[in-house]
Parts: structure tokens; C-alpha cells; sequence
């Protein structure tokens, strides 16, 4: 599967996960007062929109803001123009040390293609860890959020009268 694919079908299900409502994630609310349903819809609502007040953070809306995914295929134009210099450079080489110009020609560009090759794999390497550390620092973000936005949220309903677990 394409790495860029499998990277935004887990970044789908973990915005999924983090911006479903609160009263979704596992959380028990019982009325301790006899609430009928109606009061306890309005008291979810009005907790909730206290709870975004206090914290800033809304689950409903929340979301990743990533950079596009690094591309790790590279362009194949690079590498002809990188053997096209190499060549260049193999043949001036060759004529300064009067060697054959095509010899000197065809070692430079391989020089060029293996050079550029190196180069790319090491550049893909730190930009696919670069954009890894920033989805950590966004996932690890949102949960702190998430977290505030949950303890907001339980201290609102449970000063209303619900036992909250």
C-alpha cells in the first residue's frame, strides 16, 4: 500500500477518534436527581459549551493541521540532470588528464546518479522523521487538549447533579 495513503487513512481514524463528542469516548453519566432525558440533553449541551468556554478546545470541531505527507518517490528528471553534470564534469576531468572522453564521460554521470541517489534517500529519510515528529507533537497536543476539555466537562455535570465515570 502506498505509504502516503496508509499515512492519511491512520491520520482519518485518529481525527475520528479525537473529535467525536465527549459523551461518546466512554464517559457513564447518571442523573443522580431523577433529570428527566429532556433536562439532561440541555445540561450535556450547556456543559459542553461551558467546557469549550473554559477551554478552548472543542472535540467536535477539533482536527490535525499536518503539512502534506514528505513525497518518497523522487524524480526521476533529477537524476538524469545529476548524471547530465556528472558527465560534464567526468569529461572535462578526462580531457585535463587526457583520457578517453567517453570513459571519462560515462564514470561521471554514474558518479552523478549514485551521488544524487545518496543524497535523495538521506533527504527522504529526515523529511519522513521531521513530518513523523510533527504528527507526535499535533496527536500529543490534542490529547492534552482533550484531556482539559474532559475535566471541564465532568466537573460542569457533575456540579449538576450527575455522577460521571
Amino acid at each position: 500500500m502506498n505509504r502516503k495513503l496508509l499515512t492519511s487513512i491512520v491520520l482519518a481514524g485518529a481525527l475520528i477518534a479525537n473529535a467525536a463528542p465527549a459523551l461518546s469516548q466512554g464517559l457513564y453519566i447518571y442523573p443522580n436527581d431523577g433529570q428527566d432525558q429532556a433536562q439532561q440533553e440541555q445540561d450535556r449541551y450547556q456543559c459542553h459549551s461551558w467546557a469549550v468556554g473554559q477551554t478552548g478546545f472543542d472535540p467536535t470541531t477539533a482536527s490535525l493541521d499536518l503539512p502534506d505527507a514528505p513525497d518518497t518517490e523522487r524524480e526521476k528528471g533529477s537524476r538524469l540532470k545529476k548524471a547530465a553534470g556528472g558527465a560534464l564534469i567526468g569529461t572535462a576531468i578526462g580531457a585535463i588528464a587526457g583520457k578517453d572522453l567517453g570513459d571519462s564521460a560515462a564514470i561521471g554521470a554514474g558518479a552523478g546518479v549514485v551521488g544524487s541517489g545518496l543524497r535523495a534517500r538521506r533527504q527522504g529519510k529526515s523529511e519522513q522523521e521531521a513530518y513523523q515528529s510533527e504528527v507526535e507533537q499535533q496527536q500529543a497536543a490534542l490529547a492534552a487538549d482533550r484531556a482539559a476539555y474532559d475535566r471541564a466537562l465532568i466537573a460542569c455535570l457533575e456540579g449538576r447533579g450527575y455522577t460521571v465515570k
